[in-house]
């Protein structure tokens, strides 16, 4: 797997987790839901971050963009783009 797809794949489950917990917060607001998704969000975002710093060897712009909250995965996912 490439650096791009990997930080890809974990932006993609940061941002579906963070959509996850924001609809059952509308919705029903179960505390099983948010007990599970929190974590699981929490450990996502942090793998984002942990990849991108890894993954671009110094290119600042890349793990900076993955700082951002919810969709920074996938912005450094693009940033990464080798062209």
């Amino acid at each position: 797997m490439t650096p791009r797809r990997i930080l890809h794949v974990i932006g993609t489950v940061e941002l579906a987790t963070l959509a996850l917990m924001l609809l059952n917060l509308v919705t029903v607001h179960a505390p099983a839901v948010s007990s599970t998704l929190g974590p699981l969000h929490g450990l996502a975002y942090t793998t984002t971050v942990i990849s991108a710093v890894l993954l671009m060897k110094g290119r600042h712009r890349v793990w900076l963009l993955a700082l951002v909250p919810g969709c920074g995965g996938l912005l450094a996912a693009r940033a990464a783009d080798p062209r």
